[in-house]
């Protein structure tokens, strides 16, 4: 009879999860893993499998929490707008840039790995999908409030402002001045969002 678990899965998930976003995939050691969590390597891997085992739970558990995030941000926003800027100035709001740095742990991972790791490519273009599905979610409730040109294709335009925040995203992590990085977001949002 297996003995019960004598940790908290959720601390642990979130410890390993916070190492891998710090030092991306191959940059995570065993070591790493094993102090994050504060448990053995039998106990580690013995309750979620391999580091890629480990870590494909880990990315998954970041998508499903970040995708419940914003679609609950569209349910309570007070304008579908305040959504789609949220969303685009999100990465870039530290002024210290400390944030921006750190980047997305799904942008950080799918660079690193989508080409190599095909779970990875599926997971980024599942999660993506999703993200793009609630953006273009958001601009039709925009187009509906007035905030936000009727002409407006909603899925092309949600696409692209996925793209735009990916590379703020990106240009965050080689550190690029956080003002720049707001001013870029802003001048993203007025061209993507024209106003009726």
């Amino acid at each position: 009879m297996p003995r019960p678990r004598q940790f908290d899965e959720e601390r642990v998930l979130s410890a390993v999860q916070a190492a891998f976003w710090d030092k991306g995939y191959a940059g995570t050691s065993l070591e790493d893993l094993l102090v994050a969590s504060g448990l053995g390597k039998g106990s580690l891997y013995g309750a979620f499998g391999d580091k890629k085992s480990l870590f494909l739970r880990v990315l998954r558990m970041y998508d499903e929490a970040n995708d419940q995030m914003l679609r609950r941000r569209l349910e309570h926003a007070e304008r579908g707008v305040d959504v789609i800027r949220g969303f685009m100035t999100g990465p870039v709001r530290d002024p210290s840039g400390e944030q921006a740095r750190r980047g997305c742990l799904l942008a950080n991972t799918a660079m690193e790995l989508s080409v190599s790791v095909a779970e990875v490519a599926a997971e980024a273009r599942h999660s993506y999908a999703s993200t793009t599905a609630v953006l273009a979610d958001a601009v039709r409730r925009a187009q509906r409030e007035g905030d936000v040109a009727p002409r407006l294709d909603p899925d092309v335009t949600a696409r692209a402002v996925l793209a735009g925040q990916l590379g703020l995203i990106v240009l965050g992590r080689v550190g690029q001045d956080p003002a720049a990085l707001s001013a870029m977001a802003e001048a993203l949002l007025a061209g993507l969002l024209p106003a009726s």
